[in-house]
């Protein structure tokens, strides 16, 4: 059985940091493409960053680009999403995901930490 676990929400001031894990199970971690994805009231969810199986290349929004980075431990079964200079805009639901493409695509979902901005 496939498990995602999220950890590492929370509430935060404006400007300040938070890393956001997931631990993942039941799959073989490094064949997996791992992204955050994040989700606030009323919106679509939204991609926030992605990395490749060995960790080489990484993608971001726009919106996080400069702020946040993704890294992995496939020796840990584990992604990590470091997030600096928090906006209150960047608070959501942030769930992990991962992703294998074979002759069909296998598709994870971890169940969200919510991370929330304030003062």
């Amino acid at each position: 059985q496939v498990q995602l676990v999220e950890s590492g929400g929370g509430l935060v001031q404006p400007g300040g940091s938070l890393r956001l894990s997931c631990a993942a199970s039941g799959l073989t971690f490094s064949r997996y493409t791992m992204s955050w994805y994040r989700q606030a009231p009323g919106k679509e969810r939204e991609l926030v960053a992605t990395i490749t199986t060995t960790g080489g290349n990484t993608d971001y929004a726009d919106s996080v680009k400069g702020r946040f980075a993704i890294s992995r431990d496939n020796a840990k079964n584990t992604v990590y999403l470091e997030m600096n200079s928090l906006k209150p805009e960047d608070t959501a639901v942030y769930y992990c995901n991962a992703v294998f493409w074979a002759l069909t695509t296998l598709n994870y979902w971890g169940q969200g930490t919510q991370v929330t901005v304030s003062s």
